[in-house]
C-alpha cells in the first residue's frame, strides 16, 4: 500500500500544464500586454493627436493653440495614463478581496472597453477630452491589472516554477510594446485616417480575455484560504496540475498558512505597522521604485537621435526601432526560461549592474560620437545592451517578489502599495526627466547610472533568493534582517473572519490515501 502513495507522491513533478499555461497567458493577454500596448501606441498617432486639438479648439473658439500650450495638452495625455494607473492601485485591494483575483481580471475589462471606444471615437466626435479620459481610464486598467495579474500567476503556480510564470507578466509587456511599434507603422494603423484603429485595437485582447478566462478556475489559494471552500479549491489545483489527487498540495498550502488560521486580511496601514515585514516593504519600495527610474524611459528618448547619427535615413528609423522590441522580448523570455536556475538575486542584481555599466559606456560614446563614424554604433550597440539587461531581470522579477515576500491574509495590501510605488516614480519620470535632460545633456545617463548600481547594491546586501522556497521560508529569511520571529505574533492582533483555516482544516479537510484523515488539529500539527 505504501509504494503507490509514494508513486502519487512524486506527482507534482509535473509542473506545466497546457491548462496552467494558457490560464497564465489568456490572464496576461488582457492585462499586462494592454500595458505595454498602451506604453507605445501613442508614438506613433502624436502628430494627428496634437492636430486634433489644435482644430477642435479652433472650430470651437475660432483662434489657434500656441504650440507651448498644445504641447502641454499632450504631456497631459501622456502623462495621465500614470495618474489612472494609481487610481488602479489604490482600488485593487478591496476589488481582489470581494470579488477574487479572476473576476477582477473579468471586470478589469470594462476599463478597457470604455477607454478603447472613447479614443477611437474621439476623432470622429472632434472632442479631444475623449482621448485625455480615455487614456486616465485605460490608466486605471494597467493599474488593476498590474497588481491582479502577478498575484494570480503567484498564487495558481507551484512554487519550483513560480519565477517562470510570473516572468508571463514582464513577457507579455514586452510583446505589447512591440505589437504598439508594428501596428503604429505607416503601412498599417500609423496614418492620419487609420490612427483611431490603433486605440480600437484594445477590445482585441480585452475581448479575447473575457471569452476564455472564465472557462479557468480562480485562484486555489484565494478559494481555499480566503474563501474556505475546499471544494472548489480542489477543483481548481487538479485543473492547473492535471493530475486528481492534489492532497498534497493542500496540505503544503494550509501547513504554510497553519499559523494564521486565526486571521483577517491585513490593511495597508496594519501592514506599514508591523515589524516582521518591515525589511520586504522596504525592498519592494526600492525594488518598483527602481524598476521606474532606472532610466529605460530616457533610453527610448534617444533612440531615434541615436540612429539617426548612425546615417539611418530618417523614414528607416521606425522599423529599424522594432529591433528594440525584438531585443526586449527575447530577452525576457531568457529571463523566464532562467529564473527558476539562476535565482532572482542574480538575474536583478546583475541585471541593474549590467544596465549601469552599459550607461557608463553609453555617455562615453554620445559624448565622442562626432570623433569617428563608427562611435554612434557603440551607442546602438548599447541602448539594445540596456534593454536587454533590463528585460532579463528589473523588467518583471519585481512583480514576482511582491508576491512571494507576503503570505495570503498581507498580499492584496502589499501589491497595493507596490502598484502605488510603481505609477508615483513612473509619473516622476515624466516630469522630471525632461529637466534632467536639458540640464545635463548626455550626461543625464550617469544619473540612472548611480540609481542603478545603489539599487544593485541594496538588493545584494539585503535581498534573500526566494527560488524553489515555501511562504515560510522566505518569511524566515527575512525573521533575521527584521530581528523579530515570523508575522504571526503580530498578525493574531486581528480577529478571525468567518471559518477559519484551523476549522476548514478540522472538518473539511480528508485527504485521500492520509493517515492524517482522523486525527484531531493538535496531532495534526504535529504531523
Amino acid at each position: 500500500m505504501d509504494k503507490p502513495i509514494n508513486v502519487k507522491g512524486k506527482a507534482p513533478e509535473k509542473e506545466f500544464t497546457w491548462k496552467l499555461i494558457m490560464a497564465a497567458l489568456v490572464g496576461a493577454l488582457g492585462s499586462s500586454f494592454l500595458y505595454g500596448y498602451n506604453l507605445s501606441v501613442v508614438n506613433a498617432p502624436a502628430s494627428y493627436i496634437r492636430q486634433l486639438y489644435n482644430e477642435s479648439w479652433s472650430s470651437r473658439y475660432n483662434n489657434t493653440l500656441s504650440s507651448n500650450t498644445i504641447s502641454i495638452m499632450w504631456s497631459v495625455t501622456v502623462s495621465i495614463f500614470a495618474i489612472g494607473g494609481l487610481i488602479g492601485a489604490w482600488i485593487v485591494t478591496p476589488m481582489v478581496n470581494t470579488l477574487g483575483r479572476k473576476n477582477t481580471l473579468l471586470l478589469n475589462n470594462l476599463f478597457a472597453l470604455v477607454a478603447a471606444l472613447l479614443i477611437s471615437l474621439a476623432n470622429l466626435a472632434r472632442v479631444p477630452e475623449m482621448v485625455i479620459l480615455g487614456r486616465f481610464i485605460i490608466g486605471v486598467d494597467a493599474g488593476i491589472a498590474l497588481s491582479t495579474l502577478p498575484m494570480y500567476l503567484n498564487e495558481i503556480s507551484p512554487k519550483r516554477i513560480r519565477g517562470s510564470m510570473g516572468q508571463i507578466t514582464a513577457i507579455l509587456i514586452c510583446v505589447g510594446v512591440f505589437t504598439g511599434q508594428v501596428l503604429g507603422l505607416p503601412e498599417i494603423f500609423g496614418r492620419e485616417s487609420l490612427w483611431p484603429c490603433l486605440f480600437g485595437f484594445i477590445l482585441v485582447p480585452a475581448a479575447i480575455q473575457v471569452v476564455i478566462l472564465p472557462f479557468f478556475p480562480e485562484s486555489p489559494r484565494y478559494l481555499l484560504l480566503e474563501k474556505q471552500d475546499m471544494k472548489k479549491a480542489e477543483k481548481a489545483l487538479r485543473t492547473f496540475l492535471g493530475r486528481k489527487d492534489v492532497s498534497q498540495d493542500i496540505e503544503d498550502m494550509l501547513s504554510e498558512t497553519r499559523i494564521h488560521r486565526n486571521i483577517r486580511m491585513v490593511s495597508v496601514i496594519q501592514l506599514f505597522k508591523m515589524r516582521s515585514v518591515r525589511w520586504q516593504i522596504i525592498t519592494v519600495i526600492v525594488t518598483m521604485a527602481s524598476y521606474q527610474l532606472c532610466g529605460l524611459n530616457a533610453i527610448w528618448f534617444y533612440t531615434n537621435s541615436i540612429f539617426k547619427e548612425a546615417g539611418i535615413q530618417p523614414q528607416t528609423i521606425p522599423y529599424i526601432t522594432l529591433s528594440t522590441g525584438g531585443v526586449e522580448i527575447l530577452a525576457a523570455i531568457v529571463s523566464g526560461m532562467t529564473v527558476e536556475k539562476l535565482g532572482r538575486r542574480i538575474l536583478l542584481i546583475g541585471g541593474f549592474g549590467l544596465m549601469a555599466v552599459f550607461f557608463g559606456i553609453l555617455t562615453i560614446s554620445l559624448t565622442f560620437q562626432d570623433r569617428a563614424p563608427w562611435v554612434p554604433y557603440i551607442s546602438i550597440v548599447c541602448i539594445l545592451s540596456v534593454i536587454a539587461s533590463f528585460c532579463i531581470g528589473p523588467g518583471g522579477i519585481p512583480f514576482v517578489l511582491v508576491g512571494e515576500f507576503f503570505h495570503q491574509s498581507q498580499r492584496p495590501a502589499a501589491f497595493m502599495i507596490a502598484g502605488s510605488v510603481n505609477w508615483i516614480s513612473n509619473f516622476a519620470v515624466g516630469l522630471l526627466f525632461p529637466l534632467i535632460q536639458e540640464g545635463l545633456g548626455n550626461y543625464c545617463f550617469l544619473v540612472f547610472a548611480a540609481i542603478c548600481v545603489a539599487g544593485g547594491l541594496y538588493l545584494f546586501f539585503v535581498l534573500p533568493e526566494t527560488k524553489n522556497k515555501t511562504f515560510n521560508e522566505i518569511d524566515q529569511a527575512f525573521a533575521k534582517i527584521n530581528k523579530t520571529s515570523q508575522s504571526v505574533k503580530e498578525l493574531e492582533k486581528y480577529p478571525p473572519e468567518e471559518k477559519t483555516v484551523g476549522q476548514l482544516e478540522q472538518n473539511d479537510f480528508n485527504p485521500p490515501g492520509s493517515d492524517h484523515n482522523n486525527l484531531p488539529m493538535e496531532q495534526l500539527d504535529q504531523a
